[in-house]
């Protein structure tokens, strides 16, 4: 994806890509959210990515110590596509868009400090 303004156009991935990422990637969320509720970063707080396989759903979840002060549940399987776009002030804008015939949708979004960029493989590097 671009960094700069000049060149910011919206890129799109598979959510699955996406999630895969974004779980090397939990520091650097500025916010999350819903069109109803959205969760904001703070220096006593970290970003705890899950999944529960009983229920099926991804969670997103800011924690203080061991304490949750909130959590998204993600419905995966409802999202089409990731938008990705450059937004204000650095940041970046990622839309979890669920599409259907009759509206298109952002069901949640996430906003880090960085574009997504395609994780380079690791050379292995042999020592003696």
């Amino acid at each position: 994806m671009p960094t700069s303004r000049a060149e910011s156009l919206p890129v799109t991935l598979p959510f699955e890509k996406f999630w895969a990422w974004l779980q090397g990637h939990s520091n650097c969320i500025v916010r999350a959210g819903t069109p109803d509720v959205v969760l904001f970063d703070h220096d006593d707080y970290h970003w705890h990515l899950a999944a529960d396989h009983e229920e099926n759903v991804l969670l997103v979840q800011l924690v203080r110590g061991k304490d949750l002060v909130g959590e998204i549940v993600v419905m995966s399987s409802d999202i089409t596509y990731v938008q990705c776009e450059a937004a204000e002030a650095e940041e970046f804008v990622f839309e979890c868009v669920v599409e259907t015939e009759a509206a298109r949708e952002v069901a949640y979004h996430f906003v880090l400090t960085h574009a997504y960029e395609e994780e380079q493989p690791q050379t292995r590097r042999w020592t003696h």
